[in-house]
């Protein structure tokens, strides 16, 4: 039977979104390493580093607040699915530590620290931020049940730990992980000590300043 002239338009289709996919896939990479080592410089450097033109950029990410906020809100999505896969292991302190290993290895914390106070949140993560809390909450909660992990660590006490790691950081990709595995089995151990923690646990909205515009701190 003879091929209609919609046929080809319906079989390009797929192809069109999926080379859109990936050049949206290209823009994020490239956007995540330019912001992580400046979150000040400018969307420019993104599409340079992308290979893309400017105006490419902007039609997929109309202002670098929206795309600074596309990647820590992806950030925070890619935290939750790792804390939802950790909830699935039978042993709670098991999962805890797999938890916070993947969370490191993927380099997620560090978009909170680096670009933080860079963009203006929106209404649209607030259901994602809820579900965090309410996951962190249930991974402790967990952990704490096996007797493990020493019971004066909250679940507050996670962001100080992924703060640590994230604060690691080298020229070289690879020590860079190598360092902060390092630092996450010594925090790892303290988390199963003994003895009492110095100080108040992290308070609920303690580090909520650090969402607020660079400007008006």
């Amino acid at each position: 039977m003879p091929k209609t002239s919609d046929e080809p338009q319906d079989k390009a289709l797929p192809g069109r979104k999926a080379q859109a996919a990936r050049n949206d896939g290209i823009i994020l990479d490239a956007a995540r390493a330019v912001f992580l080592a400046d979150a000040g410089a400018p969307i420019s450097a993104v599409a340079e580093r992308a290979g893309v033109g400017i105006s490419a950029l902007y039609r997929r990410y109309p202002s670098k607040d929206v795309l600074l906020r596309t990647l820590c809100y992806d950030g925070l999505r890619r935290y939750n699915a790792e804390a939802e896969a950790a909830l699935e292991d039978s042993d709670g302190w098991r999962g805890l530590v797999g938890f916070l290993e993947r969370v490191v290895d993927a380099d997620v914390h560090s978009l909170t620290v680096r670009l933080a106070g860079a963009f203006t949140p929106d209404d649209s993560i607030v259901p994602d931020v809820q579900r965090s809390g309410e996951l962190t909450t249930e991974l402790v909660r967990r952990a704490h049940a096996t007797g493990r992990l020493r019971s004066e660590v909250t679940d507050l006490d996670l962001g100080l730990v992924l703060d640590a790691c994230a604060a690691v950081s080298t020229p070289e990709p690879e020590r860079t992980t190598q360092l902060r595995r390092r630092v996450l089995s010594l925090l790892v151990d303290g988390m199963a000590g003994v003895g009492e923690l110095p100080g108040p646990a992290p308070q609920p909205g303690e580090f909520a300043w650090r969402w607020q515009p660079r400007t008006s701190r």
